[in-house]
């Protein structure tokens, strides 16, 4: 039985975790770690777990938590995990971190986006994106996953195929992004509120958001070039989900069944990553509660211009999901493990 800790475990993708981790066969959380519920019982935060989880909420100290779990999950805000990680803790247990802290290799990037000194960019190097259907084989050895964000799940997911076979012009993505709003995290702004949110849609972080370079970076792996991108997320009132719909300038004239055949070739074998049929968009309702990504294309002949279309749940396959599929991963569990729920409808 593999033993897990998670560093806040009182968040939106924590609470996630301990959802996943309780329906899995061969693992089970020993810390559920919160800054903010110290002392109480983990149950009494979160209530659909009354009668299934026992256990109080403990301080987030990872320096004892690596002595008592396998693995750690920082479900965590940005600089947090950079800030406790050291070679003695990576000597002990095996640490998934949900922030964005190791998931950019060149440090000065991480500083102008994010606006904060990275505190450990000496394990920058080492550190494994955590997209399991593209670095598995890295992320079998891994010591420090960098789990991908939400946002930046899908839109890769969805572009990856063709920006790998050179099949779209790398300078001309355009990702336009829509979230709802548990991707803002379970604390408290204005901005989030009900009345705030309902009834409305709005763009932010136009031209700044923070995963804009994470995208660039891992697609830029896949194209072996500079990708620059046009990346404009949405908040929309839903509680979970991510659709993304990007666009590109086609490289030459292509065809569906030669498209979609360069989909079949990198996703026809993975299990959570489905490749709708001819005509049929993602839709987040057809995702929920799952790990599974849903993509397809559209060829634009009058434009030559490729639609490239994602759906997730961003708690799921954009958080927990991926962290869990990760463990499994770096522990030899078969990939699927505790992560087969059906989506929930409606």
């Amino acid at each position: 039985m593999i033993k897990a800790g998670i560093i806040g475990s009182t968040g939106y993708a924590g609470a996630e975790l301990v959802r996943l981790i309780c329906q899995h066969p061969e693992a089970e959380v020993r810390w559920f770690g919160s800054k903010s519920y110290v002392g109480e019982q983990y149950a009494d935060v979160f209530h659909n777990l009354f009668e299934i989880v026992d256990e109080k909420c403990l301080e987030d100290n990872m320096d004892e938590l690596a002595k008592a779990v396998d693995v750690i999950f920082t479900a965590t805000p940005q600089g947090l995990c950079s800030s406790l990680v050291n070679e003695k803790i990576l000597n002990k247990v095996k640490i998934i971190d949900l922030s964005a802290d190791f998931r950019m290799k060149d440090v000065a990037v991480y500083e102008k986006w994010y606006g904060i000194r990275h505190q450990s960019p000496q394990f920058l190097p080492e550190a494994v994106y955590g997209l399991c259907e593209i670095n598995r084989e890295q992320i079998k050895k891994a010591r420090l996953i960098a789990n991908p964000g939400c946002y930046t799940t899908c839109s890769i997911l969805s572009v990856y195929p063709l920006a790998k076979e050179g099949l779209i012009a790398p300078k001309s993505i355009i990702v336009d992004a829509k979230s709802g709003t548990s991707g803002a995290g379970r604390s408290a702004k204005v901005p989030n509120l009900f009345c705030e949110v309902n009834e409305n849609i709005k763009a932010y972080g136009v031209t700044t958001h923070r995963h804009t370079p994470e995208i660039e970076e891992q697609l830029g792996y896949a194209a072996k070039e500079e990708v620059l991108i046009n990346f404009t997320p949405h908040l929309v009132p839903m509680q979970r989900g991510i659709l993304v719909t990007a666009y590109a300038d086609l490289t030459k004239e292509v065809s569906y069944g030669e498209v979609k055949a360069v989909y079949d070739k990198y996703y026809k074998k993975e299990q959570f990553i489905r490749v709708l049929d001819k005509d049929v968009c993602p839709e987040t309702r057809w995702v929920e509660g799952s790990n599974y990504v849903d993509v397809n294309f559209k060829i634009d002949e009058r434009t030559n211009r490729i639609i490239m279309m994602g759906a997730l749940d961003n708690l799921v396959k954009g958080a927990a999901g991926q962290a869990v599929q990760n463990m499994n991963l770096v522990f030899g569990m078969p990939e699927n493990l505790g992560l087969t729920q059906i989506p929930m409808f409606p």
